[in-house]
């Protein structure tokens, strides 16, 4: 039996930084493949798991659900047969919709031998409510359907801030487990331990208010409020265009390859400029990793409000990637001396 973890969360929410952490400190000796699902063109976060020695399988086209449900339901076949892992972790791309993704599992997982063990949204605290006011549709559907819900960044929080934030999560989601301490106070294992509760607490759940025969992760009390779709599966799923925009409909991704050389200065005053202008479009998050005019490598992060370069290691041509909504491309080749 395979068991299968769902780990999403909205733009630079920081579900790699979690899934490393699992891998390091909760999953040690379990054999694991992932299975991205990047939105954009380039998959930027391969690398490390590679050297991990894990087969990613990047899938960098649109969402799981919509384009994806055949190739989806092929690509867990294959890793299923394949590589006979003990786990498999799916990192859907930020924007997608937490109940397609839990959706597509199950429609393909029936016939196979794994187990969803939990569907996990990784929450950046200090964006919770702006995200909440301007993306809704997106970010909310991962809250809603989660069984865990991990906050990031909590450490740069102040207390009001923090109760704020996991006030307004509550009001989406009463019933999922809430990590709040900031993570590296945390063991990998004790995530892994909250997540086990959440099924649990799930399981229990389910049983009260549904009956056995609606086999869908709920997080609500009452039937008239049931968005899931499960009383009236296609009726919900083809109509979902009245006021429900897919993912490519919102947002936009622009990804290049460049040879261009930078030095750190450069790179952060570029971030700098594309947090504080809005010539290039709503930016949610950048990331990439580019060759420096001294001969070393750097990765940086973006989202708004703070971004990171760090070290990295060689790759074949510097890659990188720009996620929003509205995105001018044109400036944004001019921004980062892409020809």
């Amino acid at each position: 039996m395979t068991e299968i973890t769902i780990i999403s969360g909205f733009l630079g929410a920081g579900k790699t930084t979690l899934i490393k952490k699992l891998l390091e400190e909760a999953f040690q000796g379990e054999k694991i493949v992932l299975i991205e699902n990047e939105f954009g063109e380039i998959g930027i976060d391969g690398g490390f798991l590679k050297d991990a020695g894990i087969q990613v399988n990047e899938m960098n086209s649109g969402c799981i659900c919509c384009s994806l449900v055949g190739d989806f339901g092929a690509a867990l076949k294959e890793v299923l047969d394949t590589y006979k892992p003990d786990r498999i972790l799916i990192e859907p791309s930020g924007v997608g919709k937490l109940s397609d993704v839990v959706k597509a599992v199950e429609n393909v997982a029936g016939s196979m031998d794994v187990h969803i063990d939990s569907s996990i949204a990784v929450v950046d605290g200090k964006k919770c409510k702006m995200y909440m006011k301007n993306f809704g549709e997106f970010f909310n559907n991962q809250v809603e359907h989660a069984g865990t819900i991990v906050l990031s960044r909590t450490q740069s929080m102040t207390d009001e801030k923090l109760e704020e934030c996991a006030a307004l999560l509550r009001e989406h989601n009463g019933h999922a487990t809430m990590i709040t301490t900031p993570w590296d106070e945390l063991d990998g294992k004790q995530i892994l331990s909250a997540m086990h509760h959440a099924e649990l607490e799930m399981k229990e759940h389910e049983h009260h208010h549904h009956g056995e025969e609606c086999g869908h992760e709920h997080h609500h009390e009452h039937d008239e409020h049931c968005t899931c779709g499960c009383h009236d599966h296609d009726h919900h799923h083809h109509h979902d265009h009245e006021g429900h925009h897919h993912a490519d409909e919102v947002f936009t991704s622009w990804g290049v390859e460049t040879a261009h050389k930078y030095t750190t200065e450069e790179l952060q005053q570029i971030l700098e400029e594309l947090g504080g202008s809005e010539k290039y479009g709503i930016i949610l998050r950048a990331k990439g990793i580019v060759p420096g005019t001294d001969g070393s490598w750097m990765q940086f992060d973006f989202v708004p409000e703070e971004y990171e370069v760090r070290g990295g290691s060689p790759d074949y041509t510097g890659r990188l990637c720009v996620i929003g909504s509205g995105l001018n491309e044109d400036a944004l080749k001019e921004l980062f001396h892409v020809v």
